[in-house]
């Protein structure tokens, strides 16, 4: 990360899924998981009402696994605090975010955002990543004001982020630059505001650079692969768009971060949201894989030629980029990584096992390093599958941690890995 002096760390970046991971990104489950209810716990994307305390266990029990492998655990709570506290610019960005005028009226939008200006930086942080209710509202009633006679006390004036949890998605790191996700469903899209902010005004990030930003097409971190060097998957299915992943390609070829991007069309359901959610890695030449797919699964391979024209060149007629497919994933991905064959370690033995263990995210795992794996103890078909395939498992809790259908790759931005 940076240094004493506020200088770039070179150790700051991820080029694969499995090299040593040295730096990571969580978000500890706060008072935003205590905003779900039933009645609004399906638009806020969670399949149950989760048990705050015990999700707070397990993230904590993850976490220490972490750091006992001697990864530096980052908090989003706490970098977003710091910097609330260090950024005037962050402050006014943040707030403008979270206040929308559009839905409260310039009025109340003025008084609320001129509020929280003054609010010291840990609470503003607690406020923009748990929401706040109109009985919460710092000022009294206005009696000519519209919009607070016609919305109920518990009717939210800033939505909450309950899906801070899942670090994975609003940003991701190809090699030493971070690319700003555009996420696709309206009660994610304000999470990339506060990931932002903390790339952007944090002193532990000064200098970082973009890979990628686009507010138009959608594109999730769960949905990206970093294969090898140079080579990227990218899901296109519930949260990922076909504009999206070309987006992406095409910023990766002209930063010179990828030479090849393979596009992989997945079922656009809640159970497949992303790709990570039916293949991880798990070693250099390994993906742990839902069983269903194994065979369907496919991918267009969109590689950057030597006469690449980049920025400049032309977007029209290739452009000095090649696309092929869709070809089968498997073998499309071994050639693109330059490898004969990948392993592929199935989700259970048996389809039921494998339907119920992909549910419960056992493909969704995070590698410490090539061949060790963080996964979710309740998965005990797919971990053992994993140890019989000589992959060292580190079990974690997630029964409250996985209602809002998310495994440890999913609540994991890594910052830094070792190159493999």
């Amino acid at each position: 990360m940076s240094g004493p002096d506020g200088t770039d760390d070179p150790r700051l970046g991820v080029s694969s899924e499995v090299g040593a991971l040295r730096a990571v990104l969580l978000h500890r489950p706060g008072d935003e998981l205590r905003r779900l209810t039933p009645r609004n716990n399906d638009q806020l994307l969670f399949d149950g009402i989760p048990w705050v305390e015990r999700a707070q266990q397990e993230h904590d029990t993850f976490a220490e696994v972490l750091r006992e492998r001697g990864v530096e655990v980052l908090l989003l709570a706490d970098l977003l605090a710091e910097t609330l506290a260090v950024s005037g610019a962050a402050r006014i960005q943040g707030i403008s975010a979270g206040v929308d005028a559009r839905r409260l009226g310039h009025a109340l939008a003025d008084e609320l955002a001129a509020f929280l200006r003054g609010v010291p930086a840990r609470d503003l942080a607690d406020i923009l990543m748990a929401g706040m209710t109109f009985d919460e509202l710092p000022f009294g009633p206005d009696a000519a004001s519209l919009v607070r006679r016609m919305h109920h006390g518990a009717d939210f004036v800033i939505d909450p982020l309950p899906n801070l949890l899942f670090t994975r998605d609003s940003s991701f790191w190809v090699g030493p630059r971070v690319a700003i996700t555009s996420l696709a469903l309206p009660a994610r899209m304000r999470e990339t505001s506060l990931t932002d902010l903390i790339y952007a005004f944090h002193p532990r990030f000064l200098g970082v650079r973009r890979a990628y930003e686009s507010h138009t097409a959608p594109i999730e971190g769960g949905d990206v692969l970093l294969l090898g060097p140079g080579v990227v998957a990218v899901g296109v299915g519930e949260r990922t768009s076909p504009a999206g992943a070309e987006a992406l390609a095409r910023s990766l070829f002209d930063d010179d971060l990828a030479h090849t991007v393979l596009v992989v069309p997945i079922a656009q359901n809640r159970a497949t949201m992303h790709l990570d959610t039916v293949c991880t890695m798990v070693d250099t030449d390994a993906v742990v894989m839902y069983s269903a797919v194994r065979d369907s699964l496919c991918a267009f391979t969109i590689r950057r030629e030597d006469d690449y024209g980049g920025r400049n060149g032309s977007t029209r007629g290739g452009g000095g980029v090649t696309m092929r497919g869709p070809d089968p994933f498997l073998p499309a991905a071994a050639e693109a990584m330059g490898i004969g064959k990948l392993r592929v370690i199935d989700t259970g033995l048996d389809g039921v096992t494998a339907e119920r263990e992909q549910w419960d995210d056992g493909n969704n795992t995070l590698a410490l390093a090539p061949g060790v794996v963080v996964a979710y103890e309740r998965n005990e078909m797919t971990n053992a599958r994993l140890v019989d395939a000589g992959i060292e498992v580190l079990p974690i809790p997630g029964s409250e941690l996985g209602s809002g259908r998310g495994g440890p790759r999913c609540l994991s931005c890594p910052l830094a890995r070792d190159d493999v």
